[in-house]
């Protein structure tokens, strides 16, 4: 498929999607946001690909949503905005398959949204994030206040969301905004390498832990435990565990089904 704001690509299991607008630091619209959701259920009905990875092409992964179109906009086309945003980054959150953000840059509103709706998150020593709404007399619209505080606790995120303050690369890290940091020329190089770790392992078993840890997350103990226990089990009637578990005894790498 054709894109005007993104570009996709693949590298043996993985499928990356890259935000294409660097004329503005990669900054989203409506077209932009769509465009990212058709290249993510595309590689997600793909059986060839395994892992997803989200970058920015350019200096910037996402410097947040194009003001000039949210000067245009008033309540009901910003609650389209806002519903559009929040439903593609619940799919990405909630794709089976893991995704990755490659955060090269300014992550900055719904960038940082969109980098927390991501699994994993590798970040340049260089990226900024931030939530600075509140200097355009805003706040996050793509679940950004309640994405943030799930992630680095509900004190820091109220502070980042009610100053509008930007982070650099060390905090994110200090506070589990992020998982790991590399300099700038490797951000896409360890990206890959994280996916490729995942692309090795049983992907049934991958896509399921996903689901059982999204669904968990929010409920209590004994109910989630109880999800973990479902899909634990599940697993022992799959082909894919009988080859895991017959490969380690007889010492080889398991062949994986797609």
């Amino acid at each position: 498929m054709t894109y005007n704001n993104i570009i996709t690509e693949t590298d043996g299991k993985i499928g990356i999607v890259k935000i294409n607008r660097p004329d503005v630091l990669n900054a989203v619209n409506v077209e932009t946001i769509l465009e990212i959701e058709t290249a993510v259920k595309e590689f997600s009905n793909n059986t060839d690909i395994f892992v997803i990875i989200i970058t920015g092409e350019g200096k910037s992964f996402v410097a947040g949503s194009d003001i000039s179109r949210l000067a245009e906009m008033d309540s009901l086309k910003a609650r389209v905005y806002s519903q559009i945003g929040q439903r593609v980054l619940s799919y990405i959150e909630n794709v089976e398959k893991p995704v990755i953000a490659a955060v090269n840059g300014y992550a900055l509103g719904s960038g940082c949204e969109l980098a927390m709706a991501c699994d994993i998150r590798i970040a340049s020593e260089k990226a900024k994030f931030g939530q600075p709404e509140v200097k355009l007399g805003l706040i996050p619209g793509h679940a950004g206040t309640q994405r943030l505080a799930r992630l680095v606790g509900v004190g820091k995120a109220k502070e980042l969301i009610f100053t509008g303050d930007l982070i650099d690369a060390q905090e994110a890290m200090r506070i589990g905004l992020v998982n790991k940091l590399v300099a700038p020329d490797k951000i896409i190089e360890e990206a890959k390498n994280i996916a490729h770790k995942i692309s090795e392992v049983g992907p049934f078993a991958v896509r399921l832990a996903k689901t059982v840890i999204n669904r968990g997350i929010d409920a209590n103990l004994t109910t989630a435990s109880s999800y973990e226990m479902e899909a634990f089990s599940i697993l022992f009637s799959t082909d894919e565990a009988k080859e895991g578990m017959k490969a380690f005894l007889e010492k080889r790498k398991p062949k994986w089904d797609k």
